[in-house]
């Protein structure tokens, strides 16, 4: 059996540095509660992992106890600007591991909403980093994912329009969703912000499940890019399998593959993906 593995398959510039700021505040820190605002990534092995040496996921700034020495980190996928004021009011030490690539786009948002224009975040509405998005114009904003969506898009009042897309939002998707905005005759500024990594990926896992007789996406149950990995690959191999772990791989469906492609999300550790490709290899 040939076994292909994405050369972008894994953790993304992003990600890791979000992780590697959680262990080395852990190395550093003797003393006092370390808590992340929300999962720090969307991957169950490695919240887990850190959970098991003490770092406690809040779910908002309310669970934040009056507590010595607390050291709060902001989550990879970012937050509201509204939290963000909330926590400096604390006396708490604050550890920003927000992706950089979140981070522009806070900076866009929050820019073009003072000078007035009208904001559309391209993107799932449910997910965390769309919300902290949000929060950076003060949720006057609109969020547009599918292309039903942009069709029925209209303007409230004649404004300047600025469009941001979800970093880790199908980029066909939002080439398409933008033309059909486009089309409208608005005033619009368009800003790329999905990020390169992401744009990589996506094409990479397009052509290799294209060439492939069975697909693995690798990747956690709550994660966007992995699941936008799966439905890429899923188009173009109907034998695409998304899986979190090994322990969900049932390798009885390929034994009568002759190739199989492996890719995973941005928030995949490399040792679940060299497991898996190993095991598929040797089996």
């Amino acid at each position: 059996m040939k076994i292909e593995l994405a050369k972008s398959a894994g953790l993304c510039f992003g990600v890791k540095r979000a992780v590697d700021t959680v262990y080395d505040v852990l190395k550093e820190k003797k003393e006092g509660p370390v808590h992340t605002l929300g999962p720090i990534i969307h991957n169950e092995q490695v919240v887990q992992d850190l959970e098991s040496k003490g770092v406690q996921v809040l779910h908002s700034i309310d669970e934040l106890k009056e507590e010595k020495d607390a050291v709060v980190i902001i989550r990879s996928h970012g937050i509201t600007k509204q939290m963000q004021d909330a926590l400096e009011k604390k006396d708490i030490s604050i550890v920003d591991a927000t992706c950089p690539f979140v981070k522009k786009i806070h900076n866009i948002v929050h820019e073009k909403w003072n000078e007035g224009y009208e904001i559309i975040v391209v993107g799932s509405a449910k997910h965390p980093e769309v919300q902290g998005i949000c929060g950076w114009c003060d949720n006057c904003c609109s969020v547009i994912e599918t292309l039903e969506e942009a069709q029925k898009y209209t303007q409230k009042e004649p404004k300047k329009i600025c469009i941001v897309a979800q970093t880790t939002f199908n980029y066909k998707k939002f080439e398409d969703i933008v033309d059909i905005l486009l089309k409208k005759s608005y005033d619009i500024l368009v800003m790329n912000t999905i990020c390169n990594a992401t744009e990589v990926r996506q094409t990479e896992a397009g052509t290799i499940a294209r060439n492939s007789d069975a697909m693995i996406v690798i990747g956690g149950k709550h994660s966007s890019n992995t699941q936008k990995l799966y439905e890429i690959c899923k188009k173009e191999c109907l034998n695409t399998h998304f899986i979190q772990t090994l322990d969900d791989l049932d390798l009885n469906l390929f034994q009568s593959f002759r190739s199989v492609g492996i890719t995973a999300g941005a928030s995949t550790p490399n040792n679940i993906i060299k497991e898996v490709q190993s095991y598929v290899r040797h089996e």
